[in-house]
């Protein structure tokens, strides 16, 4: 449990200084040679904590110490989610693993939008609303020429 606690909240720690990062850097800087490799280095560290850490210590801890079994089959208070196996209405069987896994996979999804998220905001830093108005009216050509009629 403590193991995935210190995974989670290092992957939070360190998006959070790359989001600090991001909105302290100026956009028109060009990044170093070394500022690329530094960057490059930490988004894989965070990715392999993220994607690889994380997932595998919950699995650990569903799995080991919480005994999310395949033969555990998910029956719930009542009958509302008792499979036909066990006399229910229900008709898939969920298991214990099955539900680790789910959760494993929404590990990954929650992971991946905040990836993408981060990123948008990274390409996207030092715009501003009149900016993006201008370059969305302010078409031009291969030539350079206007495609909209200035007025």
């Amino acid at each position: 449990m403590v193991a995935l606690v210190v995974s989670i909240v290092l992957t939070m720690v360190l998006s959070y200084g790359a989001l600090a990062y991001i909105q302290r850097r100026p956009a028109d800087q060009k990044s170093t040679w070394g500022e690329a490799i530094a960057g490059a280095a930490f988004v894989s560290f965070v990715a392999f904590i993220a994607y690889g850490i994380v997932p595998h210590q919950w699995l650990t801890l569903a799995e080991n110490e919480w005994a999310f079994r395949a033969d555990k089959i998910l029956s719930g208070k009542g009958d509302i989610v008792k499979p036909r196996s066990l006399g229910g209405w229900f008709p898939v069987d969920i298991t214990y693993r099955t539900l680790s896994d789910i959760m494993a996979t929404n590990f990954y999804i929650v992971f991946v939008a905040l990836q993408l998220r981060m990123w948008k905001q990274y390409q996207t830093r030092g715009e501003t609303a009149e900016a993006k108005a201008k370059a969305a009216l302010v078409k031009t050509s291969s030539f350079g020429r206007p495609l909209i009629k200035q007025g």
